[in-house]
Parts: C-alpha cells; sequence; structure tokens
C-alpha cells in the first residue's frame, strides 16, 4: 500500500544527486580572472586564442587555475582564472603586452573579470552558478534613448536619393525631389509628367504613398509617405540594429552576463553587472563604425610597390582578417548607408557558405556599373573602427551584378558567413542614441543584498522547519527534508537554466519556501483527518497523499497561471520573479508529493503492523450528551 517501486527511489535519488551537484557551484564564491575579447568587431576570438594566451603563461611560469572559450551571444571570449590578484594583475599585463604589440592599435581587449571559483571537476559536468543581477553584484546602469526620428529622417534621405535615380532610369522629366520634413516632395513642370511618375514610383516603392499636392509656382507637385507599416519596419530594424552592435561593443568589458533589451517603443536598458568604470562603458556605448567598399588593385606595379614596402599615389595600404596586406584605391564606391541588410545563405548552384547583401536603389545602381566595369578584379568591404580600417573581405568580381542583390563567396564556413554577415549588418549604429538615465551601483551595496536575501530566506527557512517539526514530529522531519530538497532543485534547475538572480528573485525564493510548506501541512492534517475517522496508520497515510493531491494540484496550478501571466506581460524585476516563481512551484510540487512521499513510503511502508504514526497530537472530538 505504501511501498514504493525501486524505479522511484532511483529517480527521487537521482534527482537528489542533481540538485546537489549544480547547487554546489553557488557556494564556491569568485576568484580573480583576466578576460580576452575582440578590440574591433573584424578580430575574431575563437578557441586558437585561448591556445596562444596559454602558451603565453607557461612560457613564463605563471600558474592559473583554470582557463576556458566561451561564446558569449555571436561573438567568443577567453577567460583565465587565477588564484590571487597580484597573479591576475602580472597575467594581464604580460597577454595585452604579447597580443598586442601595437598598443595604439590593440586588436584585443584583456579586462580584469571575476569568474566562479568552482572546481574544474564540477564545471566539466556543465555546473555552473547563477549568475548575479547588478542589483547583488554592483555595476552599471543606462538608460538609452533611440532618436526614432533621426532613423526616419535617415530613411527619408536614402528615399529621396531613390526617387531622383527611379525616375532618371524612367526619363521622367523631374523640377526637383526634396525631404520636406517626413515626406518626399517632387515638383514637375506638367501634370502629365507628374502622373507618369506617380505610376512609376507606385511600381518601383511599394513602401510609399504617393499623392497629388496640387500647383505651387507653377510646378504641378507629388508627395510621398512611408506607410504606417514601413515606419514601424524602420523603427524596429533601428533598435534590433543598435541591440545587436551594443552587444559587440559591450562584450569589449569583459562582462560576463549583460543585460541589453528593449523597454518601450524607443529605449533600450543596458545593465553591465560588475563593472564599475562608467567612463570606459559611455566610451564604447557611444563608438562609432563605418562601413566602405573600395576596390582592390591587383596590378604588377601595385603588387610590387606592395612587396617593397611602399604605396603608390592614390592608394592606400590595409590588412585582411588573416593579416595579408591589400592596397586599395582612395576612391569609395559605396558606404554603409547603401546596405539595407546582410543575411548568411548558401549558393544555390554550389551549396557554400555565402553571404547575401541587400542594397538601396543608390547603391544598386553603382554597384551594378562598377561590377560591369571591374569584372575578374577584387572588390573590399572595408569597416573603421576607432580610425583604423581593416578588410572584412575580398571577393572577386565574377560577373555584372543587377537589382542591389549582391552574394559574396568564397573559401568561408557557415559560421563565418553569419559572422561576416552580422559585421556588415551591425557595424553602425542605425539610429543616433543619447544616454537619459545613468546609475552606478557599488559592489559593496550588492554584498548587503546578498547578505540581506540569503539572511531573510535562511531565517525564515529555519522558523518553517523548527515550527513544522514541533508541531508535526517525525512527519515534520519528513516535511523539512521535503522542504530542503526543494531549494536543492529550485537553486540546480536556476543554475542550469544560467538564470540571473536579482533581489525579485531571492524575493521569489523566500516565498516559494512558504509556499511549498503548505502541501505538506495538506498532506499531514489529511492523515491527521483520515486518523480521526479510523483508518489505520497504513491507510491514512495512502488515503492523505492521495487525497490531499487534488487539493494541492488546484492551489499550485492557480499560483503557476499568475506566474506565467506575469512572466508574459511583466518586464525586468517582475519577469526575474517569474521565472523563480514558476520554477519553485514545479519543484515545490515533485519534492513535497513524490519527494516526502519517498521518505513516508522507506520508514513505514516496510511495517506491516504499523500501531502509530509520528504525525503530532490527533485530536479527536468528544462526544457530549
Amino acid at each position: 500500500m505504501n511501498r514504493y517501486p525501486l524505479w522511484k527511489y532511483i529517480i527521487v535519488f537521482a534527482a537528489l544527486i542533481v540538485g546537489l551537484l549544480y547547487t554546489l557551484p553557488n557556494f564556491f564564491g569568485e576568484s580573480p580572472a583576466v578576460q580576452i575579447a575582440g578590440a574591433k568587431s573584424t578580430v575574431k576570438v575563437d578557441a586558437n586564442v585561448l591556445t596562444r594566451v596559454e602558451d603565453i603563461l607557461k612560457r613564463n611560469d605563471i600558474s592559473y587555475t583554470g582557463a576556458y572559450f566561451e561564446m558569449n551571444g555571436p561573438v567568443g571570449a577567453v577567460r583565465v582564472r587565477f588564484a590571487t590578484t597580484d597573479v591576475q594583475l602580472r597575467a594581464k599585463d604580460l597577454i595585452e603586452q604579447s597580443l598586442n604589440p601595437d598598443p595604439a592599435n590593440p586588436d584585443y581587449t584583456v579586462a580584469l573579470n571575476l569568474l566562479p571559483a568552482s572546481p574544474d571537476w564540477l564545471s566539466s559536468l556543465g555546473a555552473n552558478p547563477m549568475y548575479l543581477g547588478l542589483d547583488l553584484r554592483g555595476g552599471v546602469h543606462f538608460l538609452l534613448q533611440v532618436d526614432m526620428q533621426g532613423a526616419i529622417t535617415g530613411r527619408y534621405d536614402s528615399i529621396a536619393s531613390d526617387v531622383r535615380n527611379t525616375l532618371r532610369e524612367a526619363k521622367v522629366a523631374v523640377a526637383g525631389v526634396e525631404r520636406n520634413d517626413m515626406s518626399i516632395v517632387s515638383s514637375f513642370d506638367s501634370a502629365e509628367a507628374r502622373d507618369n511618375a506617380a505610376t512609376e514610383l507606385r511600381r518601383a516603392m511599394p513602401d510609399m504613398v504617393f499623392s497629388n499636392s496640387g500647383e505651387s509656382g507653377g510646378k504641378f507637385l507629388l508627395t510621398g509617405r512611408l506607410t504606417d507599416a514601413a515606419v514601424t519596419q524602420v523603427q524596429s530594424h533601428a533598435l534590433r540594429q543598435n541591440i545587436t552592435t551594443l552587444h559587440n561593443r559591450i562584450n569589449e568589458l569583459g562582462v560576463a552576463e549583460p543585460i541589453i533589451q528593449q523597454q518601450g517603443a524607443d529605449r533600450i536598458v543596458v545593465q553591465l553587472p560588475g563593472v564599475q568604470d562608467v567612463a570606459k562603458a559611455k566610451e564604447i556605448l557611444g563608438r562609432t563604425a563605418t562601413l566602405e567598399i573600395r576596390m582592390v588593385d591587383d596590378s604588377p606595379t601595385a603588387l610590387a610597390a606592395l612587396g617593397s614596402g611602399t604605396v603608390p599615389f592614390g592608394l592606400e595600404r590595409y590588412t585582411d582578417r588573416d593579416g595579408r596586406p591589400l592596397l586599395l584605391r582612395r576612391q569609395v564606391i559605396l558606404t554603409g548607408e547603401n546596405l539595407q541588410d546582410a543575411q548568411p545563405g548558401r549558393d544555390q548552384q554550389t551549396q557554400q557558405p555565402s553571404v547575401n547583401l541587400t542594397l538601396d536603389s543608390k547603391g544598386s545602381r553603382i554597384f551594378r556599373d562598377v561590377t560591369r566595369n571591374n569584372i575578374n578584379k577584387r572588390m573590399a568591404i572595408v569597416l573603421f573602427e576607432k580610425g583604423q580600417g581593416e578588410v572584412v573581405t575580398a571577393p572577386v568580381i565574377r560577373s555584372e551584378i543587377p537589382g542591389g542583390q549582391v552574394q559574396i563567396t568564397g573559401s568561408m564556413s557557415a559560421q563565418e558567413a553569419a559572422d561576416t554577415a552580422l559585421l556588415l549588418r551591425a557595424g553602425a549604429l542605425a539610429a543616433p542614441m543619447e544616454i537619459i538615465e545613468e546609475r552606478t551601483i557599488g559592489p559593496s551595496l550588492g554584498a548587503d543584498n546578498i547578505k540581506q536575501g540569503f539572511d531573510a530566506t535562511l531565517y525564515g527557512f529555519l522558523a518553517i522547519v523548527v515550527f513544522i517539526i514541533l508541531y508535526y514530529h517525525l512527519m515534520g522531519l519528513f516535511s523539512a527534508l521535503g522542504l530542503t530538497f526543494n531549494v536543492l532543485l529550485l537553486l540546480a534547475v536556476l543554475s542550469m537554466l544560467q538564470a540571473t538572480l536579482t533581489l525579485p528573485g531571492i524575493a521569489a525564493i523566500a516565498l516559494t519556501l512558504g509556499m511549498a510548506i503548505d502541501a505538506n501541512v495538506l498532506i499531514n492534517e489529511r492523515i491527521r483527518e483520515e486518523l480521526r475517522n479510523g483508518a489505520t496508520p497504513q491507510q491514512a497515510i495512502n488515503l492523505g497523499f492521495d487525497r490531499a493531491w487534488g487539493t494541492i494540484f488546484d492551489s499550485n496550478l492557480t499560483s503557476l497561471i499568475v506566474g506565467v501571466a506575469l512572466l508574459a506581460f511583466g518586464s525586468g524585476p517582475i519577469r526575474g520573479f517569474a521565472v523563480v516563481h514558476c520554477i519553485g512551484i514545479l519543484t515545490s510540487m515533485f519534492s513535497s508529493v513524490v519527494g516526502v512521499r519517498a521518505l513516508v513510503n522507506f520508514w513505514y511502508g516496510s511495517k506491516r503492523r504499523l500501531e502509530t504514526i509520528s504525525i503530532g497530537q490527533v485530536w479527536k472530538p468528544t462526544d457530549k450528551k
């Protein structure tokens, strides 16, 4: 009646071991470390950089306690852990000198950081601690306002150029095309020319709405405006590209888990836990990058000059991603303003990885002419950051490319194609931003928050345990062990998900403890009720767990619905609370119903002639006459 099959005990025991293993890393604290990231968008940090760093440290007899290569979103970083801060500082200086021979033009950013001090055997199992949020670790909080009007204005400036090119190609005489606030106004000498222009433009620009605007100064006017859907798309694209660009830039700061997310329609929240250098953070957030397309000079004269170390007049020397020198013409063919999108893909004929570019109307016309006149020559895509330019790729032009759809192929992997598309797409901000709110939280305040939150949870836990044991005796002890099991499972799941723990999360853990004991109270009181009704102890245990399950399920389901609603509609701290709350409900149901039942069955299930249960005072009603 009250015996679990062996497989159920195995499941409970396995859950306990997993809970212990994945909870342990949270109690080892942090150790000093050095992080190596790319200082430029064109510098890729991979496992080879990790090998170089390890060789540098070994050659100089600097011991380290762990070295790792990790991907942080689309970019990689190398992190090396040390025993003391003195060794950390020595290693940082040495690594920086070795990886950046030219301090004025560094390829890598070498930053001090803190890493979990978990043993390597735990890390090898994938057991890592939860990340700490800004309110627990300290750091910098920025609220950035994206200039959506600037993004839309820039789009209209581009459209004005596209309108001129479209009318020129359609051979429609136009007196002038100007951007007037948030519209494009074209003037014509006749109504017929205006009508012909409206027909061509409506066909070529489906995102625009064109309408006749009467006459002014003897000119017939045609006004074009973006549709509401197109305006929304421009704003959404600006936000997405700015967030992607910020991710790339913030990686240089050595932040383990930055929070970069949209807030409202035109704002971006940036939280950098562990960063105290506000000036450095501002410098990186405000950095600009530009994209240029130029022709490569591979003539014998240019190659001979390159070999001799000289640069002929009209050319400039750059290096590609592999460090090879190239001579580029000074004339800029296209800039990043003409690039609308860049996505990784595959060549339909050869199935090789490729980068697919989409140019605007002006860029399409220029690119068509350039590719027609320079077949079998190379064209370089150059990314400029901090005043330094680097060639991202330099493909050979095989044929004329009309239509603004450009495909770049070559000896690249699918990952390299995705990286290149990201660089081209996110090399610069799509819209201007300004910092409208700035807060700095010191590490001591974060440590106080952790201590206070931990103490509150611990004392609440102890109070519950003392009460439940005094009131329910041995069954109360089983409930307390189940509550401990619940905490282990909750922390283990959060660690496995690599969740970011904040103060609201700690509050949710404390709330979970208070709610989890309700299930045990329901079970114990149901067992007492069965005993009062004359059931045998074994029957009371069986009926108590079975009949309490319906109430436990209903109460936890309603709480889970509220948690899911908070998760779906909340943001920031509310979502952090909701995540812990929802996971806590699931783990508490498992620990209270399955875990505690396993303990009770193991202790009482084998006793055939069970006379009593240690469950405290069972109050029985007395008959009154």
